[in-house]
């Protein structure tokens, strides 16, 4: 069907080159012997096309897409017109024809070469200025100017030029480099360097010519560049949009219709210039391929992202457990299109429930557990304090036992900062769980058997349900306000991508032969997650990145702390300071120690004051095993459905317990 709808292209193509390579013998004769009164009869005209066809055809000179003609075009050109001269030369003598001079054959492959390679030049050169230049519909684009590379500035101005519905007009370049101020790409000016953009905006503005917008072409600006970037587009009152990658741009995409180029905005990740962690991806491979491998929570952020990476490293059978049947099923099918040939399990199961927990196990038999299932969104759990205690502490004790009595070599708890001098139940709740696999891990590391247990901390994941980002960007798409809790508010971020390839860095070193002294301790992994960002400056950026102006377009309106949230997140207790690990973006807590009988017990206690409803006796025995958690409660019936909770000074209990 694709050959049949080519073929009017293909003929056309045929009949232009004939046409060619018949003026080409004339044209050729003349310029060989221009004063000479020899003429070729007739027939060497048709003849000339014929052997220009037949030449062509090894080389699919007929399938060639003048708009999209380059350097290999050319050469593909300059042979047949080389076979197409020789098998010319044999015509003439085979007819009885004599050669004009004994260089004709030459001047008759130059002339050919020149004829068929200007008209394909002269085509795409052509399409490229009515590309470009557009009479009025090209005054009407919004103008831009490219910010980055001169590499990705070339095959952008290139994909844009047989772009049939261009999305600009541009004007010039930005390069990233002041050696570069002055030149050309594609015939377009480079203005200057990023360090000087504030001048030249001025300038352009001065002038009438400012143009509506940024492109941004690479990836090298990030961070502080890029709101840099942002800050200056904003006083000009400019938008700022990344161009597609550049392999989307690749010229290897000739021979079909160019897809139309979209330019999207600049994502929130890119303003938070993390530098790429090199990864041990040898040691993962190791860790997981050819093993068994279960992840609870698989439908949420973080455990599909695990599910993705893990399944990318070629387990032996990749279990998926959620409570949660359609963000169960969402990943599933993902992982159907992406790694059909990893066999994989779909469970449905709810880490609270002890009998089919152990089911799940039992059946599975995983030899790694990845534990991410849990209850993270702060008010959520305030409001709903027993079921967070359920999933939290008591889920995880569950998987773990679970885990530990069928046999798994691993498990991989996946924590949180909040975790860190809690102040919410839900805070507490993983402090807990932490205990507990620290206690099971430093057992199983005295006795040289056992499962392991690796846990790892870290903070916010940018797009995560529930996460503030998701939650701005609704707030935009309505037209704002973008509510902020309180304006010192920060928290980490990190990209979901990256903590989950921590997480597996943290599961190899975690478990190595030469595992850290802290480990063997109860440490606990922390991930770097650079320095926290204000959560009002992260509300202004999005308002900027949407091309909108931050408490005059969009108001930001503070709401106040909820029940549970503090100020600042931290990511090691003050008793606990971080030990190197020697392996980039992981650091070690040495936290406290309980004794896993102690700590199992607690977890039951509170689970039955849970399951009985008695919300106050589960709170202070939370508060019991973890002193500096800070919670009170509101008087409330034991058996009452409704929960409320307030935040209290600290507690001063015993600490007893630790070790």
């Amino acid at each position: 069907m694709a050959i049949r709808s080519s073929l009017p292209r293909i003929a056309l193509n045929v009949a232009l080159d004939g046409a060619l390579a018949a003026l080409a013998v004339p044209a050729a004769r003349w310029l060989a012997a221009p004063w000479s009164d020899w003429l070729h009869p007739l027939w060497t005209l048709p003849a000339g096309a014929a052997c220009l066809l037949l030449a062509g055809m090894p080389f699919r000179l007929s399938l060639q897409y003048w708009r999209f003609a380059d350097l290999g075009d050319l050469l593909v050109v300059a042979a047949s017109s080389l076979l197409a001269a020789g098998l010319f030369g044999v015509a003439l003598h085979i007819g009885g024809q004599h050669l004009p001079t004994l260089t004709f054959p030459a001047v008759h492959a130059l002339t050919l070469f020149a004829l068929l390679g200007a008209s394909r030049v002269g085509y795409r050169f052509g399409q490229g200025h009515s590309q470009g230049a557009r009479g009025e519909e090209g005054e009407n684009l919004p103008g831009a100017l490219l910010v980055g590379g001169a590499t990705e500035a070339d095959l952008f101005i290139r994909a844009l030029g047989q772009d049939p519905r261009p999305v600009v007009r541009l004007q010039g370049l930005i390069s990233l480099s002041a050696r570069q101020t002055g030149r050309r790409i594609q015939n377009q000016p480079i203005l200057g360097s990023l360090d000087e953009l504030p001048d030249i905006l001025e300038r352009l503005g001065a002038e009438g010519r400012l143009p509506r917008l940024l492109v941004v072409t690479g990836s090298e600006l990030a961070g502080p560049s890029m709101a840099r970037l942002l800050d200056d587009a904003e006083r000009h009152g400019m938008q700022v949009r990344r161009a597609p990658r550049p392999t989307a741009l690749h010229p290897a995409r000739r021979g079909a219709e160019q897809p139309p180029i979209e330019l999207k905005p600049v994502a929130i990740e890119d303003l938070l210039n993390r530098p790429q962690v090199q990864l041990d991806r040898e040691g993962m491979a190791r860790l997981i391929q050819g093993r068994r491998v279960l992840v609870t929570g698989a439908g949420g952020t973080i455990g599909s992202e695990l599910a993705r990476q893990v399944a990318a490293l070629g387990p032996a059978e990749l279990a998926l457990l959620d409570s949660g049947e359609f963000a169960l099923w969402q990943i599933d099918i993902e992982l159907a299109e992406s790694h059909p040939g990893v066999p994989r399990r779909v469970m449905l199961a709810d880490v609270r429930d002890e009998g089919r927990v152990r089911a799940v196990f039992q059946a599975v038999r995983p030899e790694l557990v990845f534990h991410a299932a849990a209850l993270k969104h702060v008010p959520m759990v305030e409001a709903n304090a027993l079921e967070g205690l359920l999933t939290n502490a008591e889920g995880t004790r569950l998987v773990a036992d679970a885990a530990r009595a069928s046999g798994v070599q691993a498990m991989v708890l996946i924590s949180t900062d909040k975790a860190v001098n809690p102040t919410s139940v839900m805070g507490a709740s993983k402090r807990l769980a932490e205990m507990y696999c620290q206690a099971l891990d430093i057992a199983a590391r005295a006795a040289g058997v056992g499962m392991r247990c690796v846990t790892v901390r870290f903070g916010n994941v940018l797009g995560s349900t529930g996460s503030v980002v998701p939650l701005f960007q609704h707030q935009l798409e309505r037209g704002g306000p973008l509510t902020v809790t309180h304006p010192d508010m920060r928290r980490y971020f990190m990209t979901v991508r990256e903590a989950v390839g921590l997480v597996l860095e943290a599961s190899v070193v975690g478990m190595g032969d030469a595992a850290l002294a802290a480990a063997r301790d109860g440490g606990i992994f922390v991930l770097d997650m650079g320095k926290p960002v204000k959560i009002a400056d992260l509300a202004r950026q999005m308002i900027r990145l949407a091309g909108l102006r931050p408490d005059e377009d969009v108001e930001i309106r503070f709401t106040g702390l909820r029940p549970g949230e503090k100020l600042f997140e931290e990511l090691f207790h003050g008793k606990e300071p971080p030990v190197p690990t020697g392996h980039p973006g992981l650091l070690m807590a040495a936290p406290r120690t309980a004794d896993p009988a102690i700590v199992g017990r607690a977890i039951e206690e509170i689970a039955s004051a849970c399951r009985g409803g008695q919300l106050r006796l589960a709170l202070a025995t939370l508060a019991r095993m973890v002193p500096e958690f800070e919670q009170n409660t509101k008087s409330s019936d034991d058996t009452a459905s409704k929960e409320g909770i307030t935040r209290a000074p600290q507690r001063k209990e015993s600490r007893a317990i630790y070790e």
